[in-house]
């Protein structure tokens, strides 16, 4: 039996942490926008970024720090994304890692920078690091702390994401926390998103690499807002060893109890996201099965998760089956319409050519008012599986991006 439990908590449930979150008006004025994350000493750390060959300065300079394997702070701002900044952003970049850390008296190899927001603006380098250093005077180790770090880092987001697990390792309890932000411009291979996550695990930093990306591959690279992948993109994974259990340094029993945690956490949080996409009314989970591979059913279901035809259907609570099989059609995933099936959780409006009619069409009408629910398309042609967490589109989505920066 699993001692995996789901709990209540964030970036400072783990031991060994704190955080922080101020108002430096990088963008507006009266609400967080600098977050701070640090550890008591320097951690085993992971990162994965985005692969949108358009990077912000700061996934560029991360990528180099990170390499290392140790990280003690993380700092982040809102309101501005410093990207395509050129050599401006990366010096900006590098130049915040530098007085954070001789503000924490710390090696400025161990310090890690995220941003989010505007393109094509230099970063207010005068207010963020007045930020910081505000942070640094406000760092603590309770919820409220972590709270107000994930704060800080929203954009369009309308609530705060915050996920975290315990589970039992070599018989100590090992925490898991994170929090996240992102609600548009989401579209993974790595799906704006900043992800935060923090262990008191004793993990080696390969170990540590192998179960991001496992946890990834399960949670935020199934979710889809809008199609588009951002500059930005990071998840952060810092273990401080606090727990006391023998270090992770192999594949085994320790390893997928720990990943199992993780990926919990990271799927709570990719759920969250999509539940809080821009202007999003509905949470969808788009499973195909019967694929003839696992791949195919990845590509059908994304495919279907960020059609605007289909995402409108949802937010106009119409079951328009043809949008999510035509869909599947162009993914790239062999489908043979005639031996598919679609349903909306378990009310199907296709199946094998048969259409619904006005009966059935009523018992989707329910299912469509609700706030979340399932559409499933099964292509009977194998046994490949796959889900992707997206969200309708609204018009409030249009209202939101038309003048993001005016």
């Amino acid at each position: 039996m699993s001692s995996l439990r789901i709990v209540k908590g964030g970036v400072c449930s783990a031991k060994g942490f704190r955080a922080a979150g101020v108002a430096a008006e990088i963008k507006y004025k009266g609400r967080n926008d600098v977050a701070l994350i640090v550890a008591d000493e320097p951690c085993a750390a992971a990162a994965v970024f985005t692969t949108n060959k358009v990077a912000a300065a700061p996934v560029l300079y991360d990528r180099e720090i990170v390499k290392g394997g140790k990280i003690q702070a993380i700092l982040a701002n809102s309101g501005c994304a410093n990207a395509c900044t050129g050599e401006l952003g990366l010096r900006d970049a590098k130049l915040s890692a530098l007085v954070t850390a001789g503000e924490l008296g710390i090696s400025p190899k161990h310090v890690l920078v995220a941003s989010t927001g505007v393109i094509g603006r230099p970063l207010p380098m005068d207010r963020l690091l007045a930020g910081m250093k505000a942070a640094v005077k406000k760092l603590g180790r309770t919820p409220a702390h972590g709270l107000a770090a994930e704060k800080a880092v929203m954009t369009t987001d309308t609530k705060p994401k915050q996920a975290c697990a315990t589970v039992r390792i070599g018989g100590k309890t090992v925490t898991v926390g994170g929090m996240s932000k992102g609600s548009g411009m989401i579209e993974p291979n790595m799906a704006t998103m900043l992800g935060f996550i923090t262990t008191d695990a004793a993990v080696t930093p390969a170990m540590l690499r192998r179960a991001l990306y496992l946890a990834i591959n399960k949670s935020f690279n199934r979710l889809v807002v809008d199609g588009d992948e951002s500059t930005n993109d990071s998840v952060f994974l810092l273990a401080s060893g606090k727990a006391g259990n023998a270090a992770i340094t192999k594949a085994g029993r320790d390893f997928d109890a720990f990943r199992e945690a993780l990926e919990t956490v990271c799927i709570s949080l990719a759920k969250q996201m999509a539940t809080d996409g821009e202007g999003a009314t509905k949470f969808v989970t788009v499973t195909v099965k019967g694929a003839k591979s696992e791949k195919d059913a990845a590509r059908a279901a994304r495919a279907v998760a960020k059609s605007p035809l289909a995402k409108t259907s949802w937010f106009g609570r119409d079951p328009n089956w043809g949008r999510v099989l035509a869909a599947v059609g162009y993914s790239g995933a062999d489908v043979v319409d005639m031996r598919a099936e679609v349903f909306y959780d378990r009310v199907w409006a296709f199946r094998c050519g048969k259409v619904a009619d006005a009966a059935q069409l009523k018992k989707l009408a329910k299912v469509l008012k609700k706030d979340a629910f399932e559409v499933v398309v099964d292509l009977h042609l194998g046994k490949g599986e796959s889900s992707v967490y997206t969200c309708d589109f609204s018009l409030d989505y249009v209202h939101i991006n038309a003048d993001y920066t005016t």
